[in-house]
């Protein structure tokens, strides 16, 4: 019974603990670098990524509070400030690679939102803004082109255009991973259906597990109602259906709510189904359609993502199917996780009121402070 104890409790402080970090609301949510590589048409190319900048500037991570990188950049003189830009430009240029035909190409930095209404004005607070634009030279004959970037700057999500033979080629790169050569004499041939499947797949399951906190607490929010296996089939089942639904509905265009209504909404929903674990120890008659209801804003909550990685023109609706599968995978392992770590003492006695009445606490205090933030955000 000791070491049940001593279990439980280390799970509470986990799970309770885990996610209090400055929330995602109070700085830029970017859980990847998005690049785009144009080649012009006057022999030049050009690489926007979008980052946060204010962040790497200052050396923090990217989840700092924003207000503080704001106030830290303009407590810095002209001169220091102009010093952290040189740094920072050194460091794209150590860090980022732009290759053709396999050889590195030199370019040059600057940061076209620094001191423009479109950082200065933006919803978000920012001083240097969220692009690093480099730009080179193509050299001449080159062959293929291909893009690299550190760990520094995490998942890569690269679109390399060539507007001259109406070519756009995307593509998802592990952090530190280099891109394929892009054959700049040929054809460009559209990944495969398998290729699609697979990086949707993984990236629908890593937008739950590990990125999606808010997701996660909701599940172990349906985990927690009952030891019994029955409602949480029930709960899993409703929130299933509907998030697919608004997902696909969302990513056709059909329907659209904006994310300064979605995001504070999704993290009510984390508190409702928490204060009804602590509330009641079975399911109500009401809780599956409530978890229904529910289900349809995360869907959109995950259409939001899927908006900013993009379809393939050409596997749209196997793209759609993967993500949703991958969502499905990631809620199946965080029941699973919580099944496996529970599983021993789901039964015993002191099992609601040691453990799902406080964790479930826990969840709701947490859901209660991101709504707000969001809100206010």
């Amino acid at each position: 019974m000791g070491h049940f104890r001593a279990l439980s409790r280390v799970m509470l402080l986990a799970i309770v603990l885990w996610p209090i970090e400055p929330p995602p609301a109070l700085a830029h949510p970017l859980s990847f670098t998005e690049v785009t590589l144009t080649l012009r048409a006057d022999g030049a190319f050009e690489a926007d990524l979008i980052y946060d900048l204010d962040a790497l500037a200052l050396g923090v991570p990217i989840d700092t509070d924003d207000t503080e990188l704001v106030a830290a950049l303009e407590r810095l003189s002209p001169v220091e400030l102009e010093t952290r830009l040189a740094r920072l430009r050194r460091l794209f240029e150590r860090r980022v690679r732009v290759r053709f035909d396999d050889d590195p190409v030199p370019f040059s930095v600057r940061f076209p939102d620094h001191g423009t209404p479109r950082a200065t004005e933006a919803d978000i607070p920012t001083v240097l803004g969220l692009t690093a634009q480099l730009t080179g030279t193509v050299p001449e004959g080159a062959a293929t082109v291909g893009f690299f970037a550190s760990r520094a700057f995490g998942e890569v999500h690269l679109t390399i255009r060539d507007p001259a033979r109406d070519i756009e080629a995307r593509s998802v790169l592990e952090p530190g991973a280099r891109s394929d050569p892009l054959d700049l004499t040929a054809p460009v041939t559209p990944p495969s259906r398998a290729d699609v499947a697979r990086d949707y797949l993984r990236l629908g399951f890593v937008h739950i597990v590990p990125e999606g906190l808010d997701h996660i607490l909701f599940v172990l929010g349906l985990f927690l109602l009952s030891a019994r296996l029955r409602p949480l089939v029930w709960q899993v089942t409703a929130f299933t259906v509907a998030h697919a639904v608004t997902l696909t509905l969302a990513a056709l265009g059909v329907v659209a709510l904006p994310p300064g209504l979605v995001e504070p909404l999704i993290a009510l929903s984390i508190v409702y189904v928490a204060v009804e674990n602590v509330l009641t120890d079975h399911m109500t008659r009401w809780r599956p359609p409530v978890v229904f209801g529910f289900g349809l804003l995360h869907g959109l909550g995950f259409a939001g993502v899927l908006g900013e990685l993009g379809l393939p023109e050409q596997e749209r609706l196997v793209a759609l199917i993967s993500f949703n599968a991958g969502i499905e995978l990631g809620q199946l392992a965080v029941i699973a996780g919580a099944a496996t770590a529970c599983g021993w003492f789901r039964s015993a006695p002191w099992y609601r009121a040691r453990l799902v009445v406080p964790v479930s606490a826990g969840i709701a205090l947490v859901g209660l402070l991101w709504a707000v933030e969001r809100i206010f955000a």
